[in-house]
């Protein structure tokens, strides 16, 4: 009886601990949805007004109409971050399914070696790629943030751990009915595996939206411009309008939120399966 106590009141004070580290994540959001309907004279009001004394909707409506509106940064960004996202979800897979069920000379050295480009920051790579994509003709438009985007080590890893979970004998048994291993991959891999493809969608989506660096490095023209950077647009010379960008910021959060409530079943069967065989 007293180790159930001890069990329970440790449980509770984690459970404490996680409660209050999920609300200091969350209040940074309540605060720029609770400014972008605030008055300019109350957004730094001490001790801060989470209830605006007064609801102001003006903010958002000038958001998507002056100046050209909002609506091409977002159209650019789920642009960029769909094709990306899909396009990274089909190649992981493939890349995946060859480390994981093709048997081949060099198939765990070549994926270690893979692997370890994990460790090289993606700033040093900035130069290099702006010189190939100067190259090929493809500098200042959309394909310099999607290409690259195609190509995700983290994907691969993630779904690898996850594809050796999945038994060999349903691949083997396949092969012995004349399956190939794209007919295999398509008919019995990728369906056993939506947990996985679910959560690193998620992942993904996530990275391509609220990617600055890339977008900022790579794109000039003002129309090709992703959520981002036309949040810059907010940031005037002498003045910033804080409610403006809140009002931006608020509206850009709802692709994320669309996408993660349509696979947060899956995220937590997708992360306990990559961590299952190494």
């Amino acid at each position: 009886m007293k180790h159930f106590r001890l069990r329970l009141l440790l449980k509770l004070f984690l459970t404490g601990i996680l409660l209050f580290c999920g609300l200091l994540m969350v209040l940074p959001f309540v605060w720029a949805i609770s400014t972008s309907f605030k008055s300019p004279s109350e957004v730094f009001d001490f001790p801060i007004r989470w209830i605006p004394e007064t609801f102001i909707f003006d903010h958002h409506v000038r958001v998507w109409t002056a100046n050209g509106g909002f609506l091409p940064f977002y159209l650019n960004s789920v642009k960029v971050a769909f094709i990306s996202t899909v396009g990274a979800v089909l190649m992981s897979a493939l890349a995946a399914y060859g480390f994981s069920r093709i048997e081949f000379k060099g198939r765990d050295a070549s994926f270690l070696l893979y692997l370890s480009m994990m460790m090289v920051p993606p700033q040093i790579l900035f130069v290099p790629k702006f010189l190939m994509f100067d190259w090929a003709g493809i500098y200042n438009t959309h394909l310099a943030l999607i290409l690259p985007g195609l190509f995700s080590i983290f994907g691969v890893f993630m779904m690898r751990q996850f594809f050796l979970k999945i038994p060999m004998e349903i691949s083997e048994s396949a092969m012995m009915d004349g399956a190939g291993h794209f007919r295999i991959f398509a008919r019995l891999i990728l369906p056993l595996s939506k947990p996985v493809l679910a959560t690193f969608s998620i992942i993904d989506f996530s990275w391509h939206w609220n990617d600055y660096e890339n977008a900022l490095v790579f794109l000039i023209d003002k129309d090709l411009y992703t959520i981002p950077l036309g949040l810059q647009n907010f940031i005037q010379e002498n003045s910033i309008d804080y409610n403006g960008m809140m009002a931006a910021a608020s509206a850009a959060i709802i692709p994320m939120l669309i996408v993660f409530f349509a696979g947060q079943k899956y995220i937590i069967q997708g992360v306990a399966g990559t961590a299952v065989k190494g």
